[in-house]
């Protein structure tokens, strides 16, 4: 019998969440906790880490799960390396869920950096508006380089003070094409850090980048180990030995 741990926190895990309990398959969907207000499920759902491989190991065990689904963020890297790992030490089917990186075109001006410190590194020195668009987790680098005008956007306000002046924004995406124009105009950005997530949800900000001829930090995604990986929920429904209801 089926049972399915999701990792989601995704927009796609939301998408194979509600096709899993179309389906009537046995499953949990599991957020990181780092949200705050995450967004209800159609299946039953924890909240939290798990405590390294050993804990999502016995996690496993313990609720008798028979199929990992990976849909964590792409840069979600330490979670997705302790999947690889706990499922490997107990012997249960992987599978990632993961959209494609963005693709440069010939209209777009990027600057691909390995990390987030590389991405402080190629800001320049004179100061510039800067739309650091890569979550709140990862913006302490560039508290070294204060000189420049950060305008911030996380989903949840911040719980304590900011490493750096900066403009916030609390807001949740998918964002437009022109409301992501309307700010960049406002604001005057000059410079947008970005990381290269994929999909659509989170696009329009490169693509309004591409309209108003700005330059874009890309941060590349993190190495992973090897392991199964789709771009499509029908994808993940086959895996599992069930048709897809998408597009009935």
């Amino acid at each position: 019998m089926t049972r399915a741990l999701i990792l989601g926190g995704t927009a796609d895990a939301s998408l194979l969440a509600a096709e899993i309990a179309r389906a009537g398959i046995d499953a949990v969907y599991s957020y990181g906790g780092r949200t705050r207000a995450p967004a209800d499920q159609p299946l039953p759902t924890r909240n939290g880490g798990f405590g390294g491989v050993s804990g999502l190991a016995d996690y496993i065990r313990r609720e008798g799960i028979t199929h990992v689904i990976d849909a964590t963020h792409p840069f979600a890297a330490e979670m997705r390396r302790n999947a690889v790992a706990a499922c490997a030490e107990t012997g249960t089917p992987l599978i990632a869920l993961e959209r494609a990186p963005w693709t440069r075109v010939s209209a777009d001006n990027w600057i691909e950096v390995a990390d987030v410190n590389a991405a402080v590194a190629a800001l320049p020195d004179a100061r510039a508006n800067v739309f650091l668009a890569i979550g709140r987790q990862h913006i302490a680098p560039f508290a070294t380089k204060p000189q420049h005008v950060y305008t911030l956007r996380f989903v949840d306000p911040p719980e304590g003070p900011l490493p750096f002046a900066a403009e916030l924004i609390v807001s949740r995406g998918p964002f437009t094409l022109e409301a992501e124009l309307e700010m960049m105009r406002k604001r005057s950005i000059t410079r947008i850090v970005a990381r290269n997530s994929g999909g659509d949800g989170a696009r329009a900000k490169i693509d309004a980048a591409r309209v108003l001829g700005l330059p874009v930090i890309m941060i590349a995604r993190p190495q992973l180990p090897e392991r199964l990986r789709v771009e499509g929920v029908a994808e993940i429904m086959q895996w599992l030995g069930h048709r897809t209801c998408l597009g009935a």
